[in-house]
């Protein structure tokens, strides 16, 4: 049994977790409380995480074939709750958290994994249909666009970006025409722009990423402070908890931002350490995902594709956003940064991608439980 378990990829998602224990309590030395209650906290969310991990990967991956309409419908009245002023709280201007006493929930993160489910059951169960029907590739699109609508409305342009580079990932994997796919793209794209020139605070993002430094000590700082890191930091980095950007200068160093500080305490060796096992994490994820297709396995392949696109394309975005290779958004580093809900909801997709290695086909010659 223990055969089919990919201890690769459990070993590099453990790995993740220690490290995000290490660099929370160094980069949030500075925050309200310090390090240690930021690192007791962190400690309980990955042993919440721990406890998940199991739970989903657990379950067989039948059942959430069998229930992904519903997942759909919990995410959107989840994301339609916090829009509640009486359930919900307010911080900075934006509606994203339900406060449960304990900890605050945020349901853009728990719409991810179910959106990933809904979506790997409708594509399998419409088959071929996504390649010869307009209605059959319409359908998702409109039940995701109106969870991208209340995404809008919290306000969460970063969650609305990751679910819709989900969801025309998975519709093309299962099989949505080129042409189609291609018009869809640019129409989303269309969407996607007209929602970050919407508001003012996107276009000064978006005038500010262009050239961070004119506007420094305004629209810029935050980038600025990060790029700063990455200069201090050099090639081996200051030492771990001698950085001092996390010292009122970077703002949301142990949330966000907290690649700026690995680079400026751990150097580029440090930084390209973190980034390539979360690489790992994403391409052993695409390796189970690809197998599961090999074998037929439509639904199991398309969770692993979806749990390998959330993870890797959050990681791009918030190093990106980091490095100034992106315009800034309000995205966690997976794994890393300070936080129980992405934590987790990316530990349940790495539990899922597991579920769906362990229920692989039996090779020629193995022996069957």
């Amino acid at each position: 049994m223990i055969e089919r378990v990919d201890m690769t990829l459990v070993m590099a998602w453990l790995a993740l977790l220690v490290a995000g224990l290490v660099l929370v309590s160094s980069a949030a030395v500075a925050q309200a409380g310090g390090a240690d209650y930021y690192l007791g906290k962190q400690a309980l969310f990955a042993a919440a995480a721990l406890l998940l991990f199991f739970v989903f990967a657990a379950v067989p991956i039948r059942t959430w074939a069998t229930f992904h309409r519903h997942c759909l419908l919990l995410a959107i009245a989840l994301c339609a709750l916090v829009l509640v002023p009486a359930l919900s709280v307010e911080v900075n201007g934006a509606r994203r958290w339900i406060d449960l006493g304990v900890a605050r929930f945020q349901p853009a993160e728990a719409a991810k994994l179910l959106a990933v489910l809904y979506l790997a059951g409708y594509v399998a169960r419409v088959g071929d249909g996504l390649s010869t029907r307009w209605a059959t590739l319409i359908t998702p699109l409109v039940w995701i666009g109106a969870l991208l609508l209340l995404l809008l409305l919290q306000p969460d342009f970063g969650t609305v970006v990751v679910l819709a580079a989900l969801t025309a990932g998975l519709l093309f994997l299962g099989g949505a025409r080129v042409r189609d796919f291609s018009l869809l793209a640019v129409l989303g794209g269309i969407a996607l722009a007209a929602a970050a020139v919407w508001d003012p605070y996107r276009i000064v993002r978006l005038v500010t990423f262009l050239d961070p430094w004119a506007a420094q000590f305004d629209s810029g700082y935050q980038l600025t402070q990060a790029l700063i890191g990455f200069g201090r930091g050099e090639i081996l980095g200051l030492g771990l908890g001698q950085g001092v950007q996390k010292l009122f200068y970077l703002p949301e160093a142990h949330n966000d931002f907290i690649y700026s500080v690995i680079a400026e305490e751990l150097g580029l060796v440090g930084a390209v350490a973190v980034l390539g096992l979360l690489a790992f994490v994403t391409v052993r994820i695409l390796c189970i995902a690809r197998a599961a297709a090999a074998e037929q396995r439509t639904f199991a392949a398309l969770v692993a594709y979806g749990a390998a696109l959330l993870i890797g394309t959050q990681t791009v975005i918030n190093v990106g956003v980091n490095t100034g290779v992106l315009p800034t958004k309000g995205l966690t580093l997976p794994f890393i940064s300070f936080g129980g809900n992405s934590l987790l909801v990316c530990s349940a997709l790495v539990a899922l991608a597991l579920r769906v290695q362990y229920e692989r086909r039996p090779r020629r010659g193995e022996a069957h439980d």
